[in-house]
């Protein structure tokens, strides 16, 4: 997949590329909707013989608008990428979202925008809006294609009655409820991040744990014990982890912390980073009045954990 970085006004767009088919959208989880909009600008490509290619928007463009839900993201750029990649698209565009270019008018956005990518065909979902204040929408832009290039809107995809959106995968993690999260965007939600030192208090107790330093701005799932496979290099190994603010121990901590406890694992991994995909949400966070029933707590878990692990390789095995 070749990546392409625009800024506008666009400088760095080949006068030859082209016809070719896009499919427009943040895309930020790349979820199960996104992905109907997404596949089917592909098979399109396919039947045109033509290049599939994606236009998304970094930073996230309700970042750029000061929304506080969106100060937090499912999907950073490089994870974005990969999803994307794995979806068979030839080129992504990625638009710096800038003041300059959150003021541009729907008709710029076309004419300034979508003409010299020399678009044949342009897939968006049908609730997409483009240009100052979102003032475009699908329809708009099918009156400012003028024939040049076919506009098909994706109608919306559901799942439990529910409409899948970026919104209620958050909703979803923000309860701790990591398998319907996994069912809207149809694979586990996972973080990465580095491994860095902590307190070392879990080696004292038998229950080691890689303490990870999230390497980007990720909606942060509800306090709590996961199951969960992270990929350390090229292996992945089953785990539990606890995201919160350790109450046995600490009195005041303002932010969480992601501890994993790797199965059957001994490697120091200081450094290095690991990506962590929660499986299922064992229980809440809570405070012990001992040591020794934490420990006790924490082999229950892991044994779920365990449980759920092997429950999640035998349904992909098969």
């Amino acid at each position: 997949m070749q990546t392409v970085e625009l800024q506008y006004p666009l400088q760095n767009v080949e006068p030859n590329a082209g016809p070719q088919v896009l499919a427009i959208g943040d895309f930020d989880g790349v979820h199960l909707g996104h992905q109907e909009v997404i596949q089917r600008a592909v098979q399109r490509g396919v039947e045109l013989h033509m290049p599939a290619a994606i236009m998304t928007f970094h930073p996230h463009p309700r970042q750029m608008l000061g929304l506080d839900t969106y100060t937090k993201i499912l999907t950073p750029l490089a994870a974005k990428q990969s999803l994307l990649r794995q979806l068979r698209v030839n080129t992504t565009y990625i638009v710096n979202f800038s003041e300059t270019f959150m003021r541009l008018t729907p008709e710029q956005f076309v004419e300034n925008i979508l003409i010299p990518l020399r678009v044949n065909s342009v897939f968006v979902g049908f609730d997409f809006t483009f240009g100052h204040k979102g003032a475009g929408t699908p329809d708009t832009l099918c009156e400012l294609a003028k024939g040049r290039f076919t506009v098909e809107i994706v109608r919306q995809f559901s799942l439990h009655g529910s409409k899948v959106s970026s919104t209620l995968v958050r909703e979803q993690l923000l309860r701790g409820d990591v398998r319907e999260a996994t069912a809207l965007l149809g694979r586990p939600y996972r973080l990465r991040g580095t491994v860095v030192h902590g307190e070392a208090r879990g080696r004292t107790i038998g229950f080691p744990t890689a303490n990870l330093q999230v390497s980007d701005p990720y909606v942060i799932p509800a306090n709590g014990v996961y199951a969960v496979e992270a990929r350390v290099g090229s292996k992945v190994y089953g785990g539990v982890m606890n995201i919160g603010v350790k109450p046995t121990f600490e009195a005041d901590l303002a932010e969480p912390t992601l501890e994993v406890h790797l199965f059957d694992f001994a490697q120091e991994i200081y450094g290095e980073e690991v990506e962590v995909s929660l499986l299922a949400y064992i229980r809440q966070e809570r405070k012990f009045s001992s040591i020794q029933e934490l420990i006790a707590q924490i082999a229950s878990d892991a044994d779920q954990a365990r449980h759920v692990v092997r429950e999640v390789k035998s349904v992909q095995s098969s």
